[in-house]
């Protein structure tokens, strides 16, 4: 049985270029991004580790695991996202695991084709993400067709019931 893929995610890069998240309120933004990312990945059978700068912070780094597939890393103390990101590459690249890598930060690039992993533009996954969830949507719904006639409330109760509230209301 062939390794799934591993994508290492630049969380706060992907926020940016997200058309529908509004980037004033980022504790939503990340919970959006986790959501469609998680489906994303279980759609595409890849495994995928979202990262988000927490260098700000007097935190420890902090993993947070979303099933056997995905999970979400917080930088530590004085660490970016992009040495997170530099360093599960080298690690799991090293491992014979096939590695994408999804930034922007045209610093990360040299270090992450160096280590031999994929990168992808931010903006480019984020039309790939909405092409699967297009993808889905039709699969699983098909085409939505809605009845042709009205459904009232008076076609579906009593008659008598019908004729009380129809003198209520006049």
């Amino acid at each position: 049985m062939s390794k799934r893929a591993y994508w290492l995610v630049d969380g706060y890069n992907l926020i940016h270029v997200w058309k529908e998240i509004n980037v004033e309120d980022l504790a939503t933004a990340r919970e959006i991004l986790i959501r469609n990312l998680s489906e994303y990945g279980a759609y595409e059978k890849i495994d995928v580790t979202l990262v988000f700068d927490a260098g700000k912070s007097e935190d420890e780094e902090r993993i947070e695991e979303y099933g056997e597939f995905f999970r979400v890393i917080y930088s530590g103390f004085e660490e970016s996202a992009d040495s997170v990101i530099e360093r599960l590459a080298y690690e799991f690249v090293g491992k014979k695991r096939e590695v994408h890598v999804v930034s922007s930060d045209a610093a990360i690039e040299t270090v992450i084709l160096g280590a031999g992993a994929y990168r992808h533009p931010s903006r480019e996954f984020y039309r790939a993400v909405k092409r699967a969830k297009q993808h889905l949507r039709k699969e699983y719904l098909g085409n939505v067709t809605l009845p042709l006639v009205r459904n009232e409330l008076g076609d579906r109760i009593a008659p008598d019931i019908f004729a009380k509230l129809n003198e209520l209301r006049k």
